[in-house]
């Protein structure tokens, strides 16, 4: 049976070894994906595939593995992802724009876009007054938010932060949770927390809000304020209102940038409420200075089968709407 063969010429081990991974990992990972065998001897790699097609379907991935190999380490969400952009037959790999840096966090991580669709909604953000990043949880809209609100304010282009969020009472009653007021809404707020002190530090990112450079506040404080010169992310729009939604965009003030990110599947407001991020691209769409961005099971960053679960609850409410629309016909 023939075979069809690619030879690549790999830089040093150090390049080597990261193409390998630990214990072969990602070359293995490749091999069983693609269905091609990989030999590795020195600096040199040999593809070996079964058909024409599956071998330019493997020079494709090892092409974009090589030259980010290169740039930086590998790890199994780049492997996964290049894998995945086969099956999607993308080939716009965009190497360069997954390799940027975009911000070095207080224990030296350096955080990039790992997926395209990521790389789309940080180049809006970059871009525009205002963001919407709309999709599903694990793909790193909130993270990527306040990453960017981060480098906004190193870089002096903002003088502060300010996160928020609806306090949506999903089962529980603010009333009956301990503590004073502040301490009843900290537990919405907590996913904004986690992303200023991964970023910034424990330290610094207290320091900041003690001296109120980050605000970090439920979304009914944002009331009858105007916001010049700030960096603001509202989190969890799927559970404002649409007035809630409106007071929210008019705040915002000369200088500032808005991020405003959501996930549609995942609506806490009472029944028969109407979601504000739902209603809202039908309102604003095709204006120029705002961007709606749509992150998919495609995006995640989380654990692989994250993804798979995403992927699994599309496929169900697909058929659900589908019987639905069966019985409406009848």
């Amino acid at each position: 049976m023939e075979r069809y063969f690619e030879k690549f010429l790999l830089n040093d081990m150090q390049q080597s070894q990261r193409l390998l991974g630990p214990n072969d990992d990602y070359i293995k990972q490749i091999e069983q994906s693609l269905d091609v065998s990989i030999v590795v001897r020195g600096e040199t790699l040999t593809l070996y595939a079964p058909t024409q097609e599956t071998l330019s379907a493997g020079c494709r991935v090892m092409n974009h593995l090589l030259d980010l190999s290169k740039r930086r380490e590998l790890n199994k969400m780049d492997i996964g992802y290049s894998l995945t952009l086969i099956g999607r037959q993308k080939e716009e790999y965009l190497t360069e724009k997954l390799s940027e840096t975009l911000l070095t966090t207080a224990k030296g991580k350096q955080i990039r876009a790992k997926t395209l669709g990521q790389y789309h909604y940080i180049k809006a953000i970059r871009e525009k007054d205002i963001t919407f990043g709309i999709g599903p949880a694990g793909t790193g809209k909130t993270y990527l938010a306040v990453v960017m609100a981060v480098r906004a304010l190193r870089n002096k282009q903002v003088e502060r932060i300010i996160l928020t969020r609806p306090a949506v009472e999903a089962g529980e009653k603010l009333g009956f949770l301990p503590g004073d007021l502040q301490e009843k809404v900290d537990p919405y707020l907590r996913p904004l927390y986690d992303g200023l002190y991964d970023t910034l530090g424990a330290d610094v990112a207290q320091k900041y809000m003690e001296k109120g450079i980050i605000e970090v506040a439920p979304l009914a404080y944002m009331r009858g304020r105007t916001l010049d010169d700030a960096f603001i992310i509202l989190d969890e729009a799927q559970n404002t209102t649409p007035e809630q939604m409106k007071m929210f965009l008019t705040r915002i003030g000369f200088g500032s940038k808005a991020v405003v990110t959501g996930d549609v599947t995942q609506i806490d407001l009472p029944k028969n409420n109407l979601s504000g991020l739902i209603l809202i691209e039908k309102i604003l769409s095709g204006i120029e200075e705002i961007s709606f961005n749509y992150l998919s099971a495609q995006d995640v960053v989380r654990h692989p089968v994250v993804a798979k679960i995403i992927a699994a609850y599309d496929d169900y409410h697909k058929g659900e709407r589908g019987v639905l629309n069966d019985g409406n016909k009848r």
